[in-house]
């Protein structure tokens, strides 16, 4: 069981994970309209997915140019800045809105888990 879960395995494709946390997203639009929540709270979260989203992507065009050294600093850059970025905007948004902030931290948390269960499930399901 050690030896399953240690054993490195190539990284695999992204596509599904992010496909699924937008499909998170969108489902979740119909919700806040039916609840007759405030839209803004909604928007907070896909503001912030699609900021993370677009970092990831600059990181890894970033990541494959530059060497395996500065690609690690690059990787630890990247996840250090993207968890700081999200937790600097939902705390301006608690000073502002607590209720806006508790709907987009939600929406957001429930897509990333979504995100980050896929990406495990497509990494661990491969045998290596």
């Amino acid at each position: 069981m050690r030896d399953a879960l240690l054993t490195p395995r190539p990284t695999p494709n992204r596509v599904l994970p992010t496909i699924a946390g937008a499909l998170v997203l969108a489902f979740a639009l119909p919700v806040f309209l039916l609840a007759g929540w405030r839209l803004t709270g909604w928007a907070l979260a896909v503001v912030l997915w699609l900021g993370v989203h677009a970092l990831d992507v600059v990181l890894a065009r970033t990541r494959a140019r530059a060497g395996n050294l500065a690609a690690s600093g690059v990787q630890a850059f990247g996840i250090f800045f993207k968890s700081i970025g999200l937790l600097v905007v939902l705390v301006a948004a608690v000073a502002s809105s607590p209720r806006l902030a508790l709907a987009a931290g939600l929406t957001y948390a429930l897509a990333y888990t979504l995100e980050l269960g896929l990406s495990l499930l497509t990494y661990y399901g491969r045998t290596p």
